[in-house]
């Protein structure tokens, strides 16, 4: 691989971004690697939890806008949907994914923190949506972010393009926790195991789930969760869990064998 570099210890995958000379950017390559590892590592179904990390001064800086300068609509287009083609794969993808922010996020680089499931920060990074400063409105990275922070924190972020601290981050809903740099490993490695010590069926079933039911009424919603739960119930994962339970004993869960 080119752009990243991949690594699994404990059910736990790495996802390092590596280009720190671009900083980062999502660039066409990258985006392209970075999907095609993620087909990988659902078929090969190894891991429970992937962390997304970036070696380098950087998060990410969003897209490369030299892949933007002078091009066509169409060829901006076939970017933009590329990149929405790995966001729909970090959504569907059954591992739990973590976004482990040590620097500036940017554009679709925040976008990148957005569309993970869980995301931990260093104290030092800092998050922006900053397209507004040169014409280019953040309208794809405007979708994950106005779906994690409210409406006018989103809009703030959007309309000033300034950045906004990793404790802002934290309050606006952004990210799960903030951590001084040198506990960054710590923090997500512990948020990391905790996920991944549960099965990975289950896990999928329940991310899959807790996605498809934000887009209903409560209780379309409900009803939809309950039709997961009864079928849920039959998978051996949740016989084995639940006689586990009873039991007072740990469960054997099927993907350890």
């Amino acid at each position: 691989m080119e752009f990243l570099s991949y690594r699994t210890a404990d059910r736990i995958g790495y996802i390092t971004l590596r280009n720190d000379k671009q900083r980062n950017a999502l660039s066409l390559p990258l985006i392209h690697e970075m999907e095609a590892l993620l087909q990988q590592i659902e078929r090969e179904q190894a891991v429970n939890v992937l962390v997304i990390e970036a070696e380098g001064k950087v998060f990410s800086s969003g897209h490369n806008l030299r892949e933007v300068e002078g091009q066509s609509t169409q060829d901006v287009l076939h970017l933009f949907n590329e990149c929405q083609r790995l966001m729909l794969k970090i959504r569907n993808i059954p591992q739990v994914t973590i976004a482990k922010v040590h620097g500036i996020a940017t554009a679709a680089g925040c976008q990148l923190v957005a569309a993970c499931d869980l995301a931990v920060s260093a104290e030092q990074a800092q998050f922006a949506a900053p397209g507004v400063h040169i014409g280019f409105f953040c309208s794809t990275p405007a979708v994950f972010i106005s779906r994690n922070v409210g409406r006018k924190k989103a809009a703030e972020m959007l309309f000033t393009g300034d950045f906004i601290s990793a404790q802002d981050a934290l309050e606006s809903g952004l990210v799960n926790k903030v951590v001084p740099q040198e506990e960054l490993d710590k923090a997500v490695d512990e948020l990391a195991a905790s996920v991944a010590r549960h099965s990975l069926h289950t896990l999928a079933i329940g991310k899959r789930g807790f996605y498809q039911q934000l887009q209903m009424d409560d209780f379309q919603a409900l009803s939809y969760a309950s039709e997961i739960m009864a079928t849920n119930s039959q998978h051996p994962d949740a016989v084995e869990g639940i006689n586990a339970f009873l039991s007072k004993r740990k469960p054997n869960w099927s993907d350890r064998a």
